[in-house]
């Protein structure tokens, strides 16, 4: 067994126990977290909304938000590679990794680590604070409020009615701040239009990727409404989860990603070189090795459509 199969083989493994670990602490809380046990004024009215279904279920959410990103990263490498010949193969165990996959699984991986990591962040703050949702109190179902005594005060030993409602749904009613669903929309969406503003460019037309990028927006500014419109979250939720889900796309694509690593000149000396570039320019042309330098991004260019 080769020693660089066993470095690229324990990357991998390395990577996996990443993602793994990040996963277990969300299926923690899933299935053992109790949320925050928050009591409530009873005639406090933005808890007084019906129960809708949602939306945007949770299966369209992260179907839609893991699906979609990885095919277009999955596009992209491939075309990349096409467009980029003689770029080095990695060897596994005696087979052939063409660049376009390690390049994918790359991009794929950090994206999937970044959601993760999305999620687990809005869940620690959900049970955290167990704010509970605007339809409190019609999934709850509790008689405490007819009690005289509790009018005008905070209510905080009270049973709610488990015949109407689950008592999965009763504890999902209190987990309000933030909305998952608005901070994992943003983060899918956001980290999407950011690998198709640096990994894509189209000659052809130059509105095309625009145009993409503002629908990819909107599904994830649509998600974001809708939480509100179905009474899931207080429009406070709402926003707190759609700005962390942009910061975690941020942090994960300029930190992790590098994304941005070549956009800005690192030192004088790196000025003077282009400088000295652009003043060559007739001579050097389009095709000068220092141009071409200066446009690479993590294992090549950005694909030229």
């Amino acid at each position: 067994m080769d020693r660089d199969s066993m470095m690229v083989l324990a990357k991998i493994i390395i990577d996996f126990l990443c993602v793994v670990v990040v996963g277990i602490c969300i299926l923690s809380f899933y299935l053992a977290g109790r949320p925050f046990e928050r009591g409530f004024f009873c005639d406090d009215q933005s808890l007084m909304y019906p129960y809708h279904e949602s939306t945007v279920t949770n299966w369209m959410l992260y179907g839609v938000g893991m699906i979609l990103p990885i095919c277009v990263m999955i596009f992209t490498e491939f075309i990349n590679a096409r467009k980029q010949r003689g770029l080095p193969e990695r060897i596994l165990f005696g087979w052939s990794i063409p660049p376009w996959v390690w390049n994918a699984y790359r991009q794929i991986g950090i994206f999937g680590f970044g959601a993760a990591c999305t999620t687990l962040t809005t869940d620690i703050a959900k049970y955290s604070i167990g704010r509970l949702r605007p339809h409190f109190r019609h999934v709850c179902n509790t008689d405490a409020c007819l009690i005289p005594a509790n009018q005008n005060v905070y209510v905080e030993k009270f049973v709610c009615d488990t015949l109407k409602y689950s008592a999965k749904t009763i504890k999902e009613s209190r987990l309000s701040f933030p909305s998952g669903h608005s901070s994992f929309a943003a983060y899918t969406m956001i980290y999407l239009i950011l690998y198709l503003q640096l990994r894509i460019q189209w000659r052809s037309t130059k509105l095309l990727k625009h145009l993409l990028q503002f629908i990819f927006f909107f599904m994830a500014w649509f998600t974001a409404l809708s939480r509100v419109s179905d009474y899931k979250h207080h429009w406070s939720d709402v926003m707190v989860g759609f700005l962390l889900g942009v910061t975690m796309a941020l942090v994960i694509a300029n930190f992790v990603a590098n994304f941005f690593k070549d956009e800005v000149p690192r030192s004088r000396e790196v000025e003077k070189l282009r400088g000295t570039e652009y003043e060559n320019d007739a001579t050097q042309g389009e095709s000068s090795p220092l141009r071409n330098q200066n446009r690479m991004r993590y294992d090549g260019e950005p694909t030229d459509l």
